[in-house]
């Protein structure tokens, strides 16, 4: 392991970008401690923990939200914008299909349209946000409507700032500038949750209580333990389909074999954040017009109930197959096939390729979807049975995103450290 951190910086470029990016973690901590001018964050409590809406929030933000701080949105609301241009660019709108296919230019002017969307969505999320809060529990010093619109300006502006800080990150330092924020968020709480752990279960009095409770802290660190390498395995998971060229003018030559990857979990955790939208947006509009009308349905769809949990997990095996047959399309994968002089050997190209592929993605996502799902439930199913609160479970979304984005640095650094003829990590 100090080999590894020496080699890293032996080399100037990596060791630079490197401390780029630990310097803006730094302002991006600081400013998630750092409370809006005139929001009393204290009159949030401890309901920011309790609700299974805003938990989720909470704990991507690194605690920002039940401080109210300026970042208290994180960058949600420019992931939000991302998935809706990327679908309705999936020859929904003819504009945005239109630039989805034009290349680095497209891209730039979708890359705009998003962030003025990401804007939009900010400010009113923001709003209504403030709204709701200061309805329920007054954090506000002065409720107003200018008040209101104040708070929601700063923490807008506190996205975007966010935002802007994630595409230095990329540019300047190491990994996807906005997947190493909501890291450092989701990290930032992973210490204070395991001491509120070992406090709620070895907290005996006793002797016998004490060793019993340490005794179950270690049994929680090795089930934690065992989910990460069951995310890891997901993650990596691919089925491959050979491949074989016959065209002669092919660099691999006429009858060399390669293989088509398919992954397990091609939809990574994206299924997870639209089933807990599709569940959390009607509460949440309800929740500031009709408080009686909340209480039902929040108790019917609540994820710590075994009806929320159920729709909860069905909506995630639903939107994984959805979002995958968006990611990957059989039909062009197997045109491309054709193009290139390949085929997969059994099958005829064409109709029959095209079949088998679409067949083959439906199998694997049977298991992607179920892993995914198990993964999903295991912070609201543990409560359950167990004294430990939902703040402090395991698995989730958490946990696929820690995993993805430190797997994706991993191999962006393995990749600098290979290029600049180091030998790797591991020697």
């Amino acid at each position: 392991m100090l080999r590894t951190f020496a080699s890293l910086f032996k080399n100037k470029e990596t060791r630079n970008r490197i401390l780029f990016t630990l310097a803006m973690l730094l302002i991006y901590r600081v400013g998630s401690a750092i409370p809006v001018p005139g929001v009393n964050a204290a009159a949030l409590g401890s309901q920011i923990q309790d609700n299974s809406i805003f938990s989720i929030m909470n704990m991507l933000g690194g605690g920002a939200l039940e401080r109210m701080s300026v970042f208290a949105m994180g960058v949600h609301p420019y992931i939000t914008a991302s998935i809706i241009i990327q679908l309705l660019s999936m020859d929904v709108i003819p504009a945005l299909t239109e630039m989805a296919k034009s290349g680095q230019t497209g891209r730039m002017k979708m890359d705009r349209i998003t962030r003025y969307l990401g804007v939009v969505l900010a400010f009113v999320q923001a709003y209504f946000l403030v709204y709701g809060f200061d309805k329920r529990y007054g954090i506000l010093d002065t409720p107003s409507v200018a008040g209101y619109l104040y708070t929601a300006t700063v923490m807008t502006a506190g996205t975007m700032f966010l935002i802007w800080l994630g595409d230095r990150i990329s540019m300047k330092g190491i990994g996807n500038g906005l997947s190493i924020l909501i890291f450092s968020g989701i990290v930032a709480n992973m210490p204070a949750a395991f001491v509120q752990v070992y406090n709620i279960l070895a907290g005996g009095t006793s002797q016998s209580e004490l060793f019993n409770g340490i005794l179950q802290f270690v049994l929680y660190c090795a089930l934690y333990l065992a989910i990460i390498i069951f995310v890891i395995i997901m993650e990596t998971a691919v089925r491959k389909i050979p491949i074989q060229y016959t065209n002669s003018s092919n660099l691999r030559g006429g009858s060399d074999i390669t293989f088509l990857p398919f992954k397990i979990n091609s939809a990574s955790v994206i299924p997870v954040i639209f089933a807990q939208s599709i569940m959390t947006a009607p509460q949440i509009v309800i929740s500031f017009f009709n408080t009686d009308l909340y209480n039902k349905l929040s108790n019917f769809l609540s994820l710590t109930s075994p009806t929320g949990l159920i729709i909860y997990a069905v909506l995630t095996v639903l939107f994984t197959f959805f979002y995958t047959d968006l990611q990957v399309d059989p039909d062009k994968i197997a045109e491309n096939l054709g193009k290139s002089g390949a085929y997969i050997p059994g099958i005829r190209p064409g109709t029959e390729t095209r079949t088998y592929l679409r067949k083959v993605l439906n199998r694997i996502t049977v298991l992607g979807a179920a892993a995914l799902m198990i993964v999903a439930i295991i912070p609201y199913l543990l409560p359950m049975f167990t004294s430990l609160p939902q703040s402090t479970a395991i698995g989730g979304t958490g946990i696929i995103i820690v995993v993805g984005v430190a797997m994706e640095t991993y191999a962006q650094l393995k990749g600098q450290l290979t290029a600049k003829q180091y030998k790797g990590f591991l020697n």
